[in-house]
């Protein structure tokens, strides 16, 4: 089976239904987390959650095989977790299909893969497999996201609010699912009594704001405003904000500022670009100075390397969570330098 990205959520209750393998990619990692999220919340006995890497895999690509026919401790039902760069499971994934059917889902979730991979075209056309591939929403599309997010958790939420959370969120819906299950928590709603919500609400839980969160990092990371990083990096510091959630943040905007460097091409005008996306509430208004400038900066081949050593720097994280912090710092200052460069 193949899903793409808008009819994902109508494919979801076959799939989780039929499907053994899933294989969600694309440039958008929060849209494939987020997909995963909603298949495991839909099978019908999701039992022991079980993680594996890509580069587990690519070292022992039987193991993949292995743990999907075999149960848990106390013999209870599973399910399987990859996190995968690129085609790192394709030879796992290979085995795996072409042993005897696995009694567990297997869901992988790879960045820097697309529907064309290698292991989506093992599954693409299996009815027992799903290809989904997902493209960095805009506002509007993230918001109509955090919407139907908090329909499931039972809290009711109207667009503004739903705009507000997935601006605050970076247009992240892993960190706007979090918001909404901190909502449901407080309001102590359920899908069986659904409760509203409004901002003072939002406010109550202390979501991450544009004065608190983290887009004044960001925007002085691609800005080139070095003179502001080292009081940005503090405050990250100082408010314990997650350095992962933080490089997320920074993902988002450059996948924006791909999306829109796109449609600008060689010698469009930035600021019409920017005044009809707009209009179109594909961006917020407060957004458009910094979009105006980080735009300037990163254009074509800079913009590819930008979006590689991000990548990069992502791996780097999740291999190094004790020097997180140290490693965030010293790659958002590298970016900042290059973006001051260009000035």
């Amino acid at each position: 089976m193949k899903a793409t990205q808008k009819d994902f959520a109508g494919m979801a209750p076959r799939a989780a239904r039929d499907a053994r393998v899933f294989f969600f990619c694309g440039p958008d990692e929060s849209g494939a987390y987020e997909a995963a999220a909603t298949i495991t919340a839909l099978l019908p006995e999701p039992g022991e959650r079980v993680e594996l890497s890509g580069a587990d895999l690519r070292r022992d690509p039987i193991r993949l095989g292995d743990e999907a026919r075999s149960t848990s401790l106390f013999g209870e039902t599973r399910h399987i977790i990859v996190r995968a760069n690129g085609d790192e499971a394709a030879e796992a994934v290979e085995i795996l299909l072409a042993g005897t059917a696995p009694p567990c889902p297997v869901l992988i979730v790879a960045t820097g893969a697309t529907d064309k991979s290698r292991t989506a075209k093992l599954l693409a056309d299996r009815p027992d497999g799903l290809v989904a591939m997902f493209w960095p929403p805009d506002l509007k599309a993230a918001a109509i996201s955090v919407r139907s997010i908090a329909d499931t958790a039972g809290v009711k939420i109207d667009g503004p609010l739903a705009e507000r959370i997935a601006r605050a969120a970076g247009l992240d819906l892993r960190i706007a699912r979090s918001e909404v299950e901190k909502l449901a928590l407080y309001l102590d709603a359920s899908p069986s009594a659904p409760r509203s919500a409004d901002g003072a609400v939002l406010d109550a839980i202390g979501a991450s704001t544009e004065e608190d969160g983290f887009m004044p990092i960001v925007n002085a990371v691609l800005n080139g405003e070095t003179a502001k990083l080292s009081g940005e990096l503090r405050r990250l510091r100082e408010l314990a904000l997650n350095p992962v959630g933080v490089l997320l943040a920074v993902e988002r905007r450059v996948a924006q500022l791909a999306t829109l460097a796109a449609k600008l091409g060689a010698r469009g005008n930035v600021q019409t670009l920017l005044d009809a996306e707009k209009q179109a509430r594909r961006i917020f208004w407060k957004d458009q100075r910094d979009l105006s400038v980080q735009l300037s900066r990163w254009r074509g081949r800079r913009l590819e390397r930008l979006v590689e050593k991000i990548a990069g720097l992502h791996r780097q994280l999740l291999a190094n969570s004790q020097s997180a912090e140290l490693l965030l710092a010293q790659g958002l200052a590298e970016i900042a330098r290059a973006s001051s460069a260009k000035s």
